[in-house]
């Protein structure tokens, strides 16, 4: 597909989702007409300024095409999954919403209501993801007939670029027709002939060859160590010559997390990051958190008032506990819980090391003596952590993440890998306290803390939130 074609059939998309919304946005309009009494669908139309209308409404499409194209959504998407598509439509679509959510109340747009957004939500997001799922099942059609494709050379013959080439030939769907590979022979490569591989040139003569052939993109697989001087000179030849390059992820074989391109004024900076909740999807979770904790600490602030009450009168000393902790990249802060032992627990704890009763560095005992007569309730029902909500509301802790370790626990960790548990922000509870808590060893609580790291979605975090009550009603592995 030529430039011309591709910008042409971009542009006519564009089109299309502007369209949906359009559509969604007068569906939304209807649906309230027909539900609310006080306010006509006549009556939303002629209001005072309808020049102002008008260009609110603009503004407002224009704002909308301004945050899909953030997303990403008009961009190739040939190597992307239906996954992808998806999460990427629906969090395009969520922050529209939110522009229109505030754009009611401050231009006093009576027609926008709850249901008006519900209703425009509903229909926006999958009006548009089943668009967006048949053309590219029509793409995938055509291309696995031969149309639509893009000629490929892979530059390099290590390792990567043959699993990259089993990988596009296993899916002519993408519509990637390989042409070879570009190498120098050298004893990894020996046996390609053999093998149905074609190295269709040295790298000398790369230039030549994109000369004199079709050549709609290059992909970069050769070692950066040993040969980033001529790497980068076929990189240049690519853009001298105005062939798209891509890079292989895979450069410094790592084996979580992804890989982000960004530009910082002239210079283009890949990220490689193991944490997955960044960007947007880090902005959801915070206003998960803040709505959250705001919730629960207006909804049980008497509940919290008489179990201060009842600390403070149980055993002398404060009502809160507060200790540092480790948090986000090992940034430390206070944390707050109700307090469950004696005023001075802290210092006795060193004369009760020998009683440990967990593995790890953590340290526990089922019957601590520190613990108060009110604590041991307090503990069991895991009321004494919920001052935490107000970390929450500082930032320094979420709802779901890994529970923050104390000082001491942190200096005794003695593997690097544990202190990937400090890429995320911790939290008040997480897989592990859903899972056994105290009951659970201490290498299963790490792993299912990097289960969580790994596999973070929102989606998960409401799902351990809702398994977190009757966790804790239960009791299980509680001290």
């Amino acid at each position: 597909m030529t430039n011309f074609r591709r910008q042409t059939l971009l542009k006519m998309f564009m089109l299309v989702d502007l369209a949906i919304l359009a559509f969604s946005y007068v569906a939304a309009a209807v649906q309230v007409w027909h539900l609310t009494a006080s306010s006509s669908f006549a009556a939303f139309f002629s209001m005072r300024v309808k020049v102002l209308n008008l260009l609110l409404v603009l503004v407002l499409f224009y704002s909308w095409h301004i945050i899909f194209s953030a997303f990403g959504l008009y961009g190739s998407r040939r190597l992307g999954d239906r996954k992808q598509e998806v999460l990427g439509v629906l969090k395009a679509t969520s922050v529209a919403v939110i522009v229109l959510a505030i754009v009611a109340p401050v231009f006093r747009v009576e027609m926008i209501t709850p249901a008006f957004i519900v209703v425009f939500c509903a229909m926006s997001s999958v009006s548009l993801i089943l668009c967006r799922l048949l053309m590219r099942a029509t793409l995938a059609l055509l291309r696995t007939h031969g149309h639509n494709l893009r000629y490929v050379l892979i530059v390099g013959t290590n390792p990567r670029a043959e699993e990259f080439a089993r990988t596009i030939d296993a899916r002519p769907e993408l519509g990637y027709q390989l042409i070879g590979f570009a190498d120098e022979e050298w004893a990894g490569n020996r046996d390609f002939p053999k093998n149905g591989k074609s190295i269709v040139t040295g790298l000398d003569g790369f230039s030549d060859f994109l000369r004199t052939h079709t050549v709609d993109e290059v992909v970069m697989a050769l070692p950066m160590k040993s040969l980033y001087a001529k790497a980068a000179c076929i990189v240049g030849e690519c853009q001298e010559q105005g062939v798209i390059v891509r890079g292989l992820t895979s450069l410094f074989d790592l084996q979580q997390g992804r890989v982000d391109a960004t530009q910082l004024d002239t210079t283009h900076v890949l990220t490689y990051n193991a944490n997955l909740c960044e960007g947007v999807p880090s902005i959801f979770k915070r206003l998960l958190d803040i709505m959250g904790a705001l919730t629960l600490l207006v909804l049980l602030a008497p509940m919290l008032l008489i179990v201060a009450l009842l600390v403070k009168f149980d055993a002398p000393g404060p009502a809160l506990f507060v200790q540092e902790r480790v948090g986000l990249n090992k940034r430390r802060f206070r944390m707050y819980k109700f307090r469950t032992m004696v005023a001075n627990a802290e210092k006795q704890q060193l004369a009760l090391e020998k009683l440990n009763e967990a593995d790890g560095p953590v340290f526990k005992i089922k019957q601590d003596p520190r613990v108060t007569r009110v604590g041991k309730y307090l503990r069991k029902a895991s009321v004494d952590e919920l001052p935490q909500l107000l970390n929450v509301l500082k930032g320094d802790m979420s709802l779901v993440g890994p529970r923050p370790l104390p000082i001491r626990d942190y200096r005794a960790l003695d593997q690097d890998w544990l202190h990937r548990r400090f890429s995320v922000r911790p939290g008040i509870t997480c897989l592990w306290q859903v899972q056994g808590r105290s009951s659970t060893t201490f290498g299963r609580w790490m792993e299912l803390d990097m289960q969580y790291i790994d596999n973070w979605s929102l989606w998960l975090d409401l799902k351990i939130l809702a398994k977190t009550l009757p966790a804790v009603l239960a009791g299980r592995g509680a001290v």
